[in-house]
C-alpha cells in the first residue's frame, strides 16, 4: 500500500469515525454536527482532500459523512 492509498483511508476512517459520534442525533443534526466539527477542527488541506475524495466516487465513506460533505467548506485557494 502506498502512503497516498494510507492516507486516503486514515482520512476516511477520520471521518466515518467522527460521523459515528454524531449517528444517535436526528439526521439533520447528524451531518450538521459532523460538517461543523469538520470546518472546525481540520486543518485546510484535510478539508479539501476530504471533498475531492468524496467528488471522485472514493468508496468507504459512510452516507452521514457524504450528507455532512454538502456543508464542508471548501478552504480557499491562494495563488502563489
Amino acid at each position: 500500500m502506498s502512503h497516498e492509498d494510507e492516507v486516503t483511508d486514515r482520512l476516511i476512517r477520520m471521518a466515518n469515525q467522527i460521523g459515528t459520534f454524531f449517528a444517535s442525533q436526528p439526521e439533520a443534526g447528524a451531518a450538521a454536527g459532523v460538517s461543523e466539527h469538520i470546518n472546525k477542527f481540520w486543518e485546510p488541506r484535510m478539508r479539501e482532500r476530504l471533498l475531492d475524495l468524496i467528488a471522485s466516487g472514493q468508496d468507504g465513506f459512510d452516507p452521514i459523512v457524504l450528507k455532512a460533505a454538502e456543508a464542508v467548506k471548501r478552504p480557499a485557494r491562494v495563488k502563489p
